[in-house]
This record gives C-alpha cells, sequence and structure tokens, in this order.
C-alpha cells in the first residue's frame, strides 16, 4: 500500500470544518483504504458501511434509526446506491455539532454530485481523490507510473503484464457492471466504441461535430457519452480561458483521459516502455500524464485549470489562476525545447507571473526572462514554492 499523507491531511482539515466530507473519484483510486486511516484516528469511534456489502445495505434499511445514535466518525462507502441517505445526513448533521462527522465515499456520479450538493448544501464538501500521482510513487517511478497509470492495483501489479490485463479487465468491468449500476442506460459495447474514439482524439480540442459524423449519431448524443466518461472521471474536460483581449480566441475545450494506464489499454499499446515509446500518440500520452502530475503537484483545483489558444496559432497547453496569479506550462516531449513565439504571445497576453516549460529530460534552466524550463522528474520540488505562496 502507498501512503497518500496530502490528501489524509487535507480531508481530515475538511472533517474540522464541515458536518460532512464527500470523498468522490473513479473506481479503485483507493478511497475505501484512504477512508479507513482516516478512521484509525477514530479508533473505536469510526464506523464503517460498504453499501455494496448487504449485511451492511440491511443496517441501513432504517437509516435514521441506524446512524442517529452513533458518535465520532461514520464512513458510508458507494453512498451512490442509496440517494435516499442524503436527506437522512442531512437532519442528522444539523442535529449533530461537533459530536459526529460523516464521510461518505463513492463515483463521482450524477447521483452523488446532484444529490448530495442539494441535500446538503451548506454542510458538504467534496474532495476528488485520483489515482497515485508523483509525490505518492516518487519521481524514480516516473516511467512505471505513466506507462501503468495511477490506478494503484496496475501500478502495484506484480508485472507489465499482469498490470495491463488488470486495466483490460477495469475496462470491462467499468462498462458492463458500473455503467449501469449509476443509472445509465447505454450499451457497453457502445461506449467502448466512444470510449476508444476518444482516446485517438486525447489531448486535442473537442469537436463535436467530427465525432459524431465518425460515430454516425447525433451531436448532442456525442456529448452526452462525453458527459457520462467526466462525470466518472474517466476524461477531464479543460475549459478554455477566455477574455476580452482583443483577439479571436478558441472556446472549445480540450479532451484528456484521465488515467495514462487506461489511455494505452484503450490504445491498445504494449505493455513495454518501448511499445509505448513507439506509438504514434507517445506525445498526446505524455502531455496528459504531465499535465495532471503539474496540477497535482500545485495541488491545484481543476476549475482553476484552462489551456489558452487563438485563432493565430498561439496556444498554451496549461493556465493556472490562483487569486490575481497566472502561471503558464507548456509540455514538450523534447530534452531541449526552445522558446516559440507562441509562448512570448501567451506570456505577454495572459500577463503570466511565470512559464514554465516542462519536459522529459533531466535539467532545468533559465529559457529567457519569465520562462524556465523544468524537467517533469523534477517539477514537484520546482512547484513547491508556488504551492507554499499560493
Amino acid at each position: 500500500m502507498i501512503e497518500r499523507p496530502d490528501h489524509t491531511r487535507e480531508i481530515t482539515h475538511l472533517l474540522g470544518e464541515f458536518p460532512v466530507v464527500a470523498i468522490v473519484g473513479a473506481r479503485q483510486t483507493g478511497k475505501t483504504t484512504l477512508a479507513q486511516a482516516i478512521g484509525v484516528a477514530f479508533g473505536s469511534a469510526a464506523h464503517h458501511f460498504d453499501l455494496e456489502d448487504p449485511r451492511d445495505d440491511a443496517r441501513l434499511a432504517a437509516p435514521m434509526l441506524a446512524l442517529e445514535g452513533l458518535d465520532g466518525l461514520v464512513v458510508i462507502d458507494e453512498v451512490q446506491r442509496r440517494p435516499d441517505l442524503f436527506p437522512v445526513l442531512r437532519v442528522l448533521a444539523d442535529r449533530a455539532g461537533a459530536r459526529v462527522r460523516y464521510l461518505i465515499l463513492g463515483s463521482a456520479a450524477p447521483e452523488l454530485v446532484q444529490g448530495g450538493g442539494e441535500s446538503l448544501a451548506g454542510r458538504v464538501v467534496f474532495h476528488e481523490l485520483p489515482g497515485l500521482d508523483l509525490g505518492e510513487t516518487g519521481v524514480e517511478q516516473l516511467d512505471s507510473l505513466w506507462r501503468r497509470g495511477g490506478l494503484p492495483r496496475s501500478f502495484l501489479a506484480a508485472s507489465e503484464s499482469a498490470s495491463l490485463r488488470w486495466r483490460r479487465e477495469y475496462i470491462r468491468a467499468y462498462l458492463e457492471r458500473d455503467i449501469p449500476a449509476l443509472g445509465f442506460r447505454l450499451a457497453p459495447a457502445t461506449l467502448r466504441r466512444f470510449w476508444n474514439m476518444l482516446a485517438h482524439y486525447s489531448g486535442q480540442l473537442w469537436n463535436g461535430a467530427e465525432l459524431a459524423r465518425a460515430f454516425g449519431v447525433s451531436e448532442p448524443t456525442v456529448r452526452h457519452y462525453l458527459d457520462i466518461l467526466a462525470a466518472t472521471c474517466m476524461v477531464r474536460v479543460l475549459p478554455p480561458w477566455f477574455e476580452n483581449v482583443g483577439k479571436r480566441q478558441v472556446r472549445a475545450p480540450k479532451i484528456y483521459l484521465a488515467d495514462s494506464g487506461l489511455l494505452h489499454a484503450l490504445l491498445d499499446i504494449g505493455s513495454t516502455q518501448e511499445s509505448l515509446l513507439g506509438h504514434p500518440r507517445v506525445g498526446a500520452s505524455w502531455e496528459g500524464f504531465a499535465l495532471h502530475q503539474i496540477v497535482r503537484a500545485l495541488n491545484a483545483d481543476w476549475r482553476d485549470c484552462h489551456h489558452w489558444r487563438l485563432h493565430t496559432g498561439a496556444e498554451l497547453d496549461l493556465l493556472v489562476t490562483r487569486d490575481d496569479r497566472r502561471l503558464g506550462f507548456e509540455i514538450k516531449r523534447s530534452d531541449a525545447p526552445r522558446v516559440t513565439p507562441s509562448m512570448r504571445s501567451a506570456l505577454d497576453v495572459l500577463r503570466l507571473e511565470k512559464l514554465y516549460v516542462v519536459h522529459p529530460g533531466r535539467e532545468a534552466w533559465l529559457m529567457d526572462q519569465r520562462i524556465v524550463a523544468v524537467p517533469l522528474a523534477g517539477i514537484l520540488e520546482h512547484l513547491r514554492v508556488e504551492r507554499e505562496r499560493g
């Protein structure tokens, strides 16, 4: 097991401020393990309910009676299976004061976000748990984390072939079990075809019309498919940044598969580093992986993250806004990146405090005033100061 101290610390802090904390994220990111680690601090005052266990589900047949007498920490896993619990938790949260805290876990599905957000407004805070990152695995595991992805069981598998088999089975189970369980009425084969198609578009601008033509359905239909994958944390939709700067700006989002290991499985890339490096989509895979590591290194909120592009061609892979500060990131799969007119345009038009050029090499150097080349392996140390300042 890999410890996740940053998430443990943040969730523990949130439990001190809110009566209900919801940990959301894709299947198998480690939500249950993290909740158990947090529960250790509460000792015998921690109570766990797993709604996939028929016995625990039966214990909550009368939820008010089962929960109202409990103190300490109450953990309810797979809470999206029982949306009827949200109104009960609202009543209990208002009664409980500081005697009890509720930690609810589940897939980031509409049932959880809408039901919990509406019923528990003002009482709940959401914490998204992604896959493992470089700060948790160590930078010496960078290639393995990129190749296998951040889902703990994939990353920790006994061999490369075992990791790939696990990811393929994960995809099958997600389509055949998880999607129907979340209430989505969609044939697994249909969503699988779309997911495969989207894997080839990872790192590109969303073009619903083009995808709809290729898929043979309407544009609203492919947007619905995208919303399902985004709601279940399989896809990250990076919105565009635009403001009145007197230039024509692209307003389409960029699409990234959230886990590089699942991307590689969908693209049918082999289990070796050589097969990954020789694949035509290696650059897009590297960009998506690096982007997610940067956001985690900054501990940034995804709502503060955007891409930027002008119709003239100038672009920026990632813009992170923090209060009145703006940091830019350009991701290059080159050991010797150079300053480009696009970088200078982004620096000036967006009024960036600093622009980081993230590359796969080993060295960091000052490329120009306010432009710094940083290896991805060193991103944690270079962004530590930014994180502390933010």
